[in-house]
């Protein structure tokens, strides 16, 4: 590879419109531009039918862009497609395994259509990394559900391409399995390779990416490091659990947005720009509250991607069923 890009992947007002019958066209990606910096490990949130696997094919050359540009490593998918080609690994959500070959032949097979020399290739390297030494010569038809996903990535890997694309790569796995797949995803970016992620789970975007966009109806509507993202809602909650039991909120705290939970659980929502915690406290105690335990909350990714995909004008009414902690989000 040359000299390295200023950024792994960089796309300018990019389209695609799907054509429809009687050639009404569908667009499925609106004048998006999105630059992924090099080495980062980079997420693309969004609800279902965003855009996101659409922007993906594109990027690997399985889908053709309507309009616009897409550069993979500074090289230009309609200028330059083989050295963009060479220059990303996709990992898809399906598991498209051809099940009468052994994981050895699969990856050698992979390698060979990259043009890897023999002399280099590192099958047996990638299978110990993904821990599927012990499989190397199995049918995949025999591998779990866990292993094909492990292979998919080991398949992506042989070319040591300096951009991976991770498509869903956890959905339908344990949770074993899955901080097994993330750890090495992290050795990997640790390693250098940018790493462009799309996942349900909220909770893990925030845990692992330093860069996240959100994309709704085809269009970008946001795109920030993870910090300045949750720094844009500026909430916070305080639960404090009492010593007693109250019927309502006492006159004292009526200036706050407060809420009985519980008889003894009386929680309050707040700006941090706007109000102290020592405000709070300070209204509680002079409502005669006995305080024996108190808790904070932060604003989460979870509570962005709702109040973003919600505020998107042309979105879609906003449901009960959004996303939750450690379960899929629709999206």
């Amino acid at each position: 590879m040359p000299q390295p890009p200023a950024n792994a992947v960089a796309v300018r007002r990019l389209n695609k419109v799907y054509r429809g019958r009687g050639g009404v066209g569908k667009p499925a990606l609106i004048d998006v531009d999105l630059e992924i910096p090099l080495g980062s490990l980079f997420g693309l949130l969004g609800p279902n039918g965003a855009g996101k696997s659409t922007l993906i094919n594109i990027l690997a050359q399985l889908v053709r862009k309507t309009s616009g540009t897409a550069e993979v490593w500074g090289f230009d998918i309609d200028r330059d497609p083989r050295m963009a080609a060479s220059a990303i690994g996709v990992v898809p959500q399906e598991l498209n395994i051809d099940p009468f070959f052994t994981p050895s032949e699969l990856l050698d097979l992979q390698a060979g259509l990259y043009g890897v020399p023999k002399a280099e290739r590192r099958t047996a390297e990638i299978l110990a990394a993904l821990r599927l030494s012990d499989k190397a010569e199995a049918y995949a038809r025999t591998l779990s559900g866990g292993m094909r996903r492990r292979l998919l990535i080991a398949k992506a890997l042989v070319h040591s391409p300096p951009v991976l694309v991770l498509d869903e790569p956890t959905a339908g796995v344990d949770i074993e399995l899955r901080q097994q797949l993330w750890a090495y995803v992290r050795e990997l970016n640790a390693a250098g390779t940018t790493v462009l992620l799309t996942t349900h789970y909220l909770e893990e975007a925030e845990q692992l990416c330093d860069r996240i966009a959100i994309i709704n109806h085809g269009r970008l509507i946001a795109c920030d490091t993870t910090k300045a993202m949750l720094r844009r809602l500026d909430r916070k909650e305080l639960a404090l659990t009492l010593a007693h039991d109250i019927a309502a909120v006492p006159p004292e705290l009526g200036r706050f947005q407060a809420e009985i939970q519980t008889p003894r659980r009386l929680v309050v929502r707040y700006r941090m720009s706007e109000t102290k915690v020592s405000e709070i406290l300070a209204a509680a105690s002079a409502a005669g509250l006995e305080i024996v335990d108190l808790t904070t909350e932060e604003t989460d990714l979870e509570d962005i991607f709702l109040q973003l995909t919600r505020d998107d004008p042309i979105a879609a009414p906003a449901t009960d069923t959004g996303p939750r902690h450690g379960r899929p989000a629709r999206g």
